[in-house]
């Protein structure tokens, strides 16, 4: 596995090995032993989500407050442009954003450690988005970062409004969000 050291040092883009021929391929989406042995974390996941959208929906950008969520994203089908906030305060990174492709075709994943708001954006027909997180989903603590709040600049590939839920809409600023201490 390549590991890529994204504008914000926690969030790392993964490349895992990949094994193609003429019968199509195989990767490990998931190995614990190198994940610890090459990014020095060890982590638990212990759920598995996957969620199918249409061109141009985005989801996020979402957090859990209390049983904050690492998360490893992949994409099986399609394309997405995935962004991660830095909801840390302590950190010089604080408000920051880092967004990167993730294809069925790069085969990337992203990891986001706790504390940072996650969405992304659909750039192909249909996506097929699965993650991994390393705490149950709890939707008393759950808290979204509007998607296009000033004080982060997102650099969204949107040519026209993204297709979003009420929640998503409703999001709330920096300025106004709840974020990490």
């Amino acid at each position: 596995m390549k590991v890529i050291v994204t504008e914000i040092p926690d969030v790392l883009l993964l490349e895992p090995r990949v094994f193609q021929d003429e019968r199509g391929f195989f990767l490990e989406a998931w190995n614990a032993r190198a994940f610890r042995n090459e990014i020095k974390l060890d982590v638990q996941f212990v759920q598995d989500n996957h969620s199918r959208s249409a061109r141009d929906v985005l989801r996020g950008l979402h957090y859990q407050i209390r049983q904050p969520q690492g998360k490893l994203i992949r994409v099986a089908r399609g394309r997405i442009f995935d962004v991660a906030v830095d909801l840390r305060k302590s950190t010089p990174t604080f408000g920051r954003w880092v967004g990167h492709e993730l294809s069925e075709d790069n085969h990337r994943q992203l990891w986001i450690p706790p504390g940072f708001a996650h969405g992304f954006l659909v750039l192909s027909e249909i996506a097929d988005v699965l993650y991994k997180t390393t705490d149950y989903y709890s939707p008393e603590y759950e808290r979204c970062l509007i998607w296009n709040a000033p004080e982060v600049g997102i650099d969204w590939p949107l040519d026209r409004e993204p297709l979003l839920s009420a929640k998503d809409r409703s999001g709330l600023s920096l300025a106004k969000a709840e974020v990490f201490a």
